[in-house]
């Protein structure tokens, strides 16, 4: 099974994150018994699951550009 980022994991909601724990367990679970074609449906299900998560990262990063770009701007204005 494949983790998602600790960054991602970090902005999955309560309920998310337990229930992304939970695939992840059964997904481990039927990895070591050799069941790695239903791991792959888990997997997918955990993909998806972190969708949202990965949005709000992004929005993150989108609002910290933003403000970087405001102080480089307010700067270069004070400069003059």
């Amino acid at each position: 099974m494949r983790h998602c980022s600790v960054q991602v994991r970090g902005l999955l909601t309560r309920d998310e994150l337990d229930r992304y724990n939970n695939l992840m367990e059964v997904g481990k679970f039927l990895e070591l018994n050799k069941r790695h074609d239903l791991a792959y449906i888990v997997q997918k299900e955990i993909d998806i699951l972190i969708l949202p998560a990965i949005e709000r990262l992004k929005d993150k990063g989108r609002k910290r550009d933003e403000l970087t770009a405001e102080y480089l701007q307010n700067k270069e204005e004070t400069v003059e």
